[in-house]
């Protein structure tokens, strides 16, 4: 199944993606896709009743309707940095022998084709097409890598904004440069685990006012995402609904020579394979 999230910032309503431009409506049933809905077992609850509203034709159009992100705003978001072979080459960074953890706030989460807008006093605003996992079940100290696979909700497409002057510049840790309000769209989907036959080779690419800039695949992943999940559970406790970012191929504007940043007016479209894709305006500060 495809979940997706339907109406204004919010004040969004639960639906199923149906079939391309038509949804199944759940508001009826279901309050939010939230840490409660994740926590009680909600996507093998809805998945006979979408069935039999897409059998009885029970759809509707989803229309000029705004799509919000594809969950409600989680307890946190953890993020992983260069986990791409081809990201670390790019850096000039020693490939990770563990996982690279760091956190971003909750409050960051937008739609997929909400404005991104550069904060007071940035002056180095960059992209990141990212592989998102949206945790199912509460995950603490997993026995394995496999059983991470049990934890996990499904996947999402997310672009890691980050402001490189504050991440790199400003001392302390990356938080203040990936933290800014609009600094994490997500969506258009939640992809269910069974509808991604191998989440290692999953095309992913951005664009920049129509340039091609990031052109990647999961497939160079240097830790996968159910080593991820079962790397993270060793250190703090996973909860139902809780995002993980899990890194970005070549081709961020730090990375570029010389460096390119975004720009107020600046149009970025990015998507990965079955995933969908986000379209995002940027916007000044305010």
């Amino acid at each position: 199944m495809k979940l997706l999230r339907l109406g204004p910032a919010g004040a969004e309503k639960p639906a199923v993606l149906a079939r391309a431009g038509m949804y199944v409506d759940l508001a009826d049933v279901v309050a939010d896709f939230d840490e409660s809905f994740f926590t009680q077992g909600g996507i093998d609850r809805i998945r006979p009743l979408v069935e039999e509203r897409i059998a009885t034709d029970a759809v509707k159009p989803l229309g000029d309707q705004r799509i919000g992100a594809p969950f409600a705003r989680p307890h946190q978001i953890i993020c992983v940095g260069l986990n791409y072979l081809d990201h670390a080459a790019e850096t000039g960074q020693a490939v990770p022998t563990e996982p690279i953890l760091f956190s971003k706030s909750p409050n960051t989460l937008i739609g997929p084709t909400d404005d991104v807008r550069i904060p007071r006093g940035a002056t180095k605003v960059d992209w990141e097409v990212e592989l998102g996992i949206i945790i199912g079940k509460r995950a603490s100290y997993l026995d394995s890598v496999e059983a991470a696979r049990d934890h996990i909700a499904g996947w999402t497409l997310v672009n890691d904004v980050s402001e490189r002057a504050f991440q790199l510049e400003r001392g302390g840790q990356w938080l203040k440069g990936k933290s800014a309000a609009t600094f994490n769209p997500a969506g258009p989907w939640l992809v269910t685990q069974d509808e991604i036959p191998d989440v290692l080779d999953l095309g992913m690419w951005l664009d920049v006012n129509g340039v091609r800039r990031q052109n990647g695949s999961t497939a160079t992943m240097i830790f996968d995402p159910f080593l991820i999940v079962h790397y993270i559970s060793q250190f703090l406790v996973l909860e139902p609904g809780d995002l993980i970012n899990t890194g970005t191929p070549p081709g961020v504007g730090m990375g570029s020579r010389p460096e390119i940043w975004l720009q107020p007016r600046d149009v970025m479209e990015l998507g990965i394979d079955g995933l969908g894709t986000q379209r995002l305006t940027v916007v000044p500060a305010s």
